[in-house]
């Protein structure tokens, strides 16, 4: 029976049949042909998929919306920005039936009310496209500030992403903050791994990516907490099927490709029952706790610092990209 289902079946279906699959990706285009539940964008993705010549409407549309709101110059391009990621948000809500991932400025990191002020923009400009709360998340690092940013949020019924997410203090304080969802890295906890031993691989069984988000999976499920795990940031289509059972998975087009092209059988590896029995303390947290046990995780210092720099790099890139268009758009 099982080889016959691997024949008819792929391993994408089989994934999707235990997770609900995310797009990882700005290009409308892909999520079309993935037809993943949800979707989700970062700056870089933004940058990406602003500069495709198919959506240059799209950016024509936000630069004239900037155009008419904004009163100086750097209050013109955040403008254009923020309707840029409402505007390719609406198009993929057009064509997936769950929710869209829309991310806060990174440079809000460290800025809770910064960060709730953001997102009560965002909300607004879904609100005035047509799109309840209900189908966006607001993408938040997962600093002690977003996560303090995030649980008013939740209070409001903004629903909240919480992203960057490396230690497992993080994801604990996620939780306790009542977040509707978090995306730990899998493919960038890999990474530091394989660099800090010196190694090109390291064996799916010892990955240490996917058994961070086993443990938050777990830890989750044998304490009823509400917040959904998502998986992100893969590197290979093996690292997604070992945690089939996920609540979610946000897979970038090339390894949906992959795993649509396969006819391994992908086994459910992650069980909330199986969770429910067994035997984990639970963390009390505040601040303090928190802020130590990010300090004693090297691995998740460093990645959530450069992830905040990386988003805040291709965030000015994208600038620069609007500043030239629109300069060439008045010669």
């Amino acid at each position: 029976v099982k080889n016959e289902r691997s024949k008819d079946v792929n391993s994408l279906e089989q994934l999707k049949q235990h997770t609900v699959v995310v797009a990882d990706t700005g290009d409308i285009d892909a999520i079309a042909a993935h037809k993943p539940q949800d979707a989700t964008t970062n700056p870089s993705l933004l940058y990406k998929a602003a500069q495709m010549p198919q959506y240059q409407p799209l950016v024509d549309e936000a630069i004239s919306y900037g155009r008419s709101t904004a009163n100086s110059d750097d209050e013109l391009i955040d403008s254009i920005i923020d309707k840029l990621s409402v505007t390719f948000g609406c198009r993929i809500l057009d064509i997936i039936p769950g929710r869209v991932s829309t991310e806060v400025d990174a440079r809000l990191s460290f800025d809770t009310a910064g960060t709730i002020a953001k997102a009560h923009q965002l909300i607004a400009l879904y609100k005035d496209a047509g799109v309840g709360s209900d189908r966006i998340l607001i993408k938040i690092a997962s600093t002690w500030e977003g996560i303090c940013a995030a649980e008013q949020l939740e209070k409001e019924g903004i629903h909240c992403n919480l992203t960057l997410l490396f230690g497992f203090g993080q994801a604990v304080a996620c939780a306790e903050a009542g977040v509707t969802l978090i995306s730990p890295f899998v493919g960038r906890i890999y990474d530091w791994y394989r660099k800090s031993k010196g190694v090109d691989t390291i064996p799916i069984n010892e990955d240490p990516g996917v058994q961070s988000v086993t443990t938050i999976y777990n830890y989750y499920k044998k304490h009823g907490y509400k917040t959904e795990v998502m998986g992100a940031s893969f590197r290979t289509k093996e690292q997604v099927m070992a945690l089939c059972g996920s609540d979610l998975l946000t897979i970038s087009p090339d390894l949906l490709s992959q795993l649509a092209a396969s006819e391994a059988d992908v086994p459910e590896s992650l069980d909330a029952t199986a969770a429910q029995e067994m035997n984990i303390d639970r963390v009390a947290m505040d601040e303090a706790t928190f802020r130590w046990m990010l300090n004693e995780d090297a691995m998740a210092t460093e990645k959530l610092t450069e992830g905040i720099r990386g988003f805040s790099a291709d965030l000015n890139k994208l600038k620069t990209y609007l500043r030239d268009r629109m300069s060439s758009s008045k010669s």
